[in-house]
């Protein structure tokens, strides 16, 4: 059997030839599982015992090398988004790769107008998202050889989990309900680093939110210009973190974007009050008053933001220049 047809049977087979190696070396017996052994020493306070999102799609992997735009595919559509994995494979297959990579992956998502959130590389922050009823795409390296000898990189999508007998449920490859251990799961994984996203829908927060790095997924969004669903998920942000900078200034600028001059210049204004040490916030807010024709109260903001200094210094002189130098200035 060639290298390349043992690869793809491996792939196709899930975790099911990883478990079964593991079974005949032991796993478990003299491998650390930190992460497993912490979930059954304490496990999580108020997370429920068993769930099973059963309504998450199954998109079948029926070729080699596509396990990334199926994974994809499943947690898109049960976001809500129509995704197959026709559709999604140009986006994040990498034919000089044989596969996709994790930033393909983020970057489809927000390109489909979903949020891509990257998870603490922590066991328990995924189940934690499944009991909230989010899916949640994994990579997992499915071979026992030296990662740095033949590595055989898998997305797979975890949609349940049992504590009391220490399993994952997950969609991987053609299996559509696969159920294995917290142990061989924790082992396959641990080669990513612990890799994982959810992808969510706009307006939501996902249930292990970090606000800096959720701040930073909605302003990728924005970035690639899905404006109205950053809109709604800078405002989710900021409900759950009210004084966020880089939510108030992502917002300021969706709204200005979309031409609401009158809800880009509350946010602005907000972010003036909530950070008055942010040149960006005052900068921002000159410039949507000197088009409102608020021009003393641009001017004021302006030389704030000048008065801040800082590395906007520059854009700031310039904004209150043009305010100085507009012709309904008396």
């Amino acid at each position: 059997m060639s290298r390349r047809t043992a690869r793809q049977a491996r792939v196709r087979a899930g975790f099911f030839l990883a478990a079964a190696l593991a079974s005949i070396l032991g796993l478990g017996g003299c491998i650390s599982l930190p992460q497993t052994e912490a979930l059954r020493a304490k496990p999580p306070a108020g997370l429920p015992l068993r769930v099973e999102l059963t309504e998450v799609p199954f998109h079948s992997q029926d070729l080699e090398f596509l396990c990334g735009p199926a994974a994809l595919a499943t947690v898109i559509s049960a976001a809500g988004v129509p995704a197959t994995i026709e559709s999604i494979a140009p986006l994040v297959y990498l034919p000089g790769r044989e596969g996709s990579l994790q930033a393909e992956m983020l970057g489809a998502t927000r390109r489909s107008g979903l949020v891509a959130y990257t998870l603490a590389p922590q066991l328990e922050a995924v189940l934690q998202e499944v009991a909230a009823g989010t899916p949640v795409v994994v990579l997992v390296n499915l071979t026992l050889s030296p990662i740095w000898l033949f590595p055989v990189w898998h997305y797979a999508v975890v949609v349940g989990y049992d504590l009391e007998r220490e399993r994952i449920v997950a969609r991987s490859g053609p299996i559509k309900r696969e159920d294995i251990s917290f142990g061989l799961f924790e082992f396959l994984w641990q080669d990513s680093d612990h890799w994982s996203m959810v992808a969510l829908p706009p307006g939501r927060v996902p249930a292990t939110a970090r606000e800096p790095e959720f701040a930073a997924a909605v302003a990728a969004l924005e970035q690639a210009g899905r404006q109205a669903e950053a809109r709604e998920s800078y405002r989710a942000l900021l409900a759950r973190w009210p004084d966020n900078l880089v939510g108030l200034i992502g917002l300021g600028n969706v709204e200005y974007t979309l031409k609401d001059m009158a809800a880009a210049e509350r946010a602005f204004r907000r972010a003036s009050e909530a950070q008055p040490q942010s040149a960006i916030a005052f900068n921002n807010l000159a410039h949507v008053l000197a088009l409102l024709g608020r021009l003393a109260d641009a001017e004021s903001a302006a030389r704030t933001a000048v008065a801040l200094g800082g590395p906007t210094l520059p854009e700031a002189r310039k904004t209150l220049e043009a305010i100085l130098a507009s012709p309904a200035k008396p």
